[in-house]
């Protein structure tokens, strides 16, 4: 792809594409976010975006730098996504639980993306806004700012590393899915009690529970481990009641 990005007031293409398509940054980001949704990651290329919005390739040169550009402001969109129309309740844990759910919600809706995107750091408006509500929230919950950073990192780095698990998951040919949640029924629920004792008595229950993500669990005690990691603080000599 190019090296330069047009800057957006010399953006003068507004004749709409054969498929009666104004182009723009977000026009492009959603038409990828389709492409991928319907054909896989290997849909994010320049020609079959170009193809997708019934333009010439190059077109999109004037948008983004390349392709790794693009997946950022995927992963930005994805994350602009996970924040529409939240509102603060003033409860720290409550605000951040539906935080963490939009999340991982987000990303499974698109899981080709997420592949690509849960890892990457952005720096774009949407990021940004996501950590500057994350950070304020653990710092008006009362935690010093090196607690607020490191369950910042904590937090976020379980949700995107759910996301791109349970995103893989998701992502797998039907059958290959269906085969390998298949493998708790046809495998762990038949080991014998004398060999396995443990995973015996368990089964019934694995069986079911493996099916579902272990994000929402894991919130909760990621959660209530900082709660409990506040009240120490609180609770410390010298700490202002």
């Amino acid at each position: 792809m190019n090296d330069r990005v047009v800057p957006e007031p010399e953006r003068r293409r507004r004749r709409p594409t054969k498929q009666g398509t104004v182009l723009s940054a977000e026009v492009i980001v959603t038409t990828a976010l389709r492409l991928m949704r319907q054909h896989g990651a290997e849909a994010l290329t320049v020609r079959r975006l170009g193809a997708a919005l019934g333009a010439d390739p190059s077109a999109i040169y004037r948008y983004f730098r390349s392709t790794d550009d693009l997946l950022l402001a995927i992963a930005d969109e994805l994350i602009a996504r996970a924040q529409q129309d939240w509102r603060s309740t003033g409860d720290w844990q409550a605000d951040l639980r539906e935080i963490g759910l939009r999340i991982h919600a987000a990303y499974q809706a698109h899981p080709q993306a997420a592949l690509l995107a849960a890892y990457r750091t952005t720096g774009r408006e949407n990021e940004t806004r996501a950590v500057e509500t994350i950070l304020g929230i653990l710092r008006g919950a009362g935690f010093p700012d090196p607690e607020a950073v490191a369950i910042y990192h904590a937090f976020v780095d379980q949700g995107l590393a759910f996301a791109a698990q349970d995103a893989a998951a998701a992502a797998l040919p039907g059958p290959a899915r269906a085969a390998d949640l298949d493998v708790w029924h046809r495998h762990y629920a038949r080991l014998p009690a004398e060999t396995h004792p443990h995973i015996a008595a368990t089964a019934r229950l694995l069986v079911t529970d493996m099916r579902r993500s272990g994000y929402p669990l894991a919130l909760e005690l990621l959660l209530s481990a900082a709660a409990a990691r506040l009240e120490r603080l609180r609770a410390a000599p010298g700490r202002d009641a």
